[in-house]
């Protein structure tokens, strides 16, 4: 049995004392706890023996694997400690072993590796503050910094980033990959690795020229279009995450997604274009906005949440498979715990 140091061991003790609390003071609804176990529970069946989740076709693995190891984070569980600690920790080290020379979280072949990559930057963030064994705490030091260093040189000319890196994509950008990028750096610098703020600053330039009269944000600099509320909604909660609470910006993004997300047009409708992707973000806004609008955010949402889970405890809804939106629906109905950082009030 592997030996944790005395620093390890304290931290330990400090974190569960003081996490613990942060879940006992809630009052939370029973049938949102049984439907979240349900769907952790999905989730620990879907895990494939080598440690990763993977979405329909055998595709996106490590986006998938990262997801659902957030889901599963969520609920209190370390690479150690509760129910998922075998699973976070079989996950955790597959998103490792990923981690390229160049400081990529993923794989080349992959077209749309930097949902991956932000996706892993944010869930071993999280990891990395918890994790009692100082020789994968050193691995995960190392890889999030060279992943950092990674999305630096992937982002375009214009401040955001494609859905591969600029070199591979000839300088495209888009507004969904850009904010999964911001949220990773964001968890990263908050959890001690050093990122440059002028990354973080073009890219938030980039957001801000995205933004359409309205208040929404636009697929892409060069593909303009309209705005998209799923992409508005992530937009806030990066720039949230960022600690960027006011200002013309932040004020009509928010007044364009209360209308065009929720309670507006489409927020309890299933069929709206990325409902789920829409308020996997969104619900991080609503919390951060208090008590008094969470809890009518999450009585609309919950509700829909939990009126369309599957007897197995997963949901169905969308073409990109069931580990998605499973980990994606258990992340909102547990972000009132308080156990990760990056959604913390």
């Amino acid at each position: 049995m592997r030996k944790l140091p005395l620093c390890a061991i304290l931290f330990a003790i400090v974190f569960w004392s003081a996490a613990s609390p942060v879940v006992a003071q809630k009052n939370r609804d029973p049938k949102v706890d049984q439907a979240v176990d349900k769907a952790l529970d999905y989730l620990s069946r879907e895990q494939k023996r080598q440690g990763y989740w993977e979405a329909n076709g055998g595709q996106y693995r490590v986006a998938m694997t990262a997801l659902a190891t957030t889901a599963m984070l969520a609920e209190g569980s370390t690479t150690m400690r509760g129910r998922y600690a075998d699973n976070i920790s079989n996950s955790v080290d597959f998103l490792l072993d990923c981690a390229q020379p160049n400081g990529l979280i993923g794989y080349a072949d992959d077209y749309r590796y930097t949902y991956g990559h932000g996706f892993s930057m944010l869930c071993l963030s999280q990891v990395f503050g918890e994790e009692e064994d100082a020789d994968r705490r050193e691995r995960i030091r190392e890889v999030l910094t060279k992943a950092v260093e990674f999305c630096a040189n992937a982002q375009t000319s214009q401040g955001g980033w494609g859905y591969v890196s600029a070199k591979d994509g000839n300088d495209f950008d888009e507004g969904s990959t850009c904010v999964t990028q911001v949220q990773g750096l964001r968890a990263c610098r908050n959890a001690g690795i050093p990122v440059d703020k002028q990354i973080i600053e073009r890219a938030h330039k980039y957001i801000e020229n995205c933004m359409t009269p309205e208040g929404g944000i636009q697929y892409s600099i060069k593909r303009a279009g309209g705005a998209r509320p799923p992409i508005t909604a992530a937009a806030i909660a990066s720039l949230f995450s960022a600690g960027e609470y006011e200002g013309e910006m932040v004020k009509a993004m928010l007044e364009y997604c209360s209308k065009n997300v929720w309670p507006g047009g489409g927020g309890l409708n299933t069929n709206f274009g990325h409902w789920h992707y829409a308020h996997y973000y969104y619900a991080q806004v609503m919390y951060r906005q208090g008590d008094e609008e969470w809890e009518k955010y999450i009585k609309a949402i919950g509700g829909q949440i939990l009126r369309t889970q599957a007897a197995d405890g997963s949901w169905k809804e969308g073409h990109v498979g069931p580990v998605y939106t499973t980990a994606i629906n258990a992340t909102i109905l547990q972000l009132d715990k308080g156990y990760l950082p990056i959604y913390q009030r």
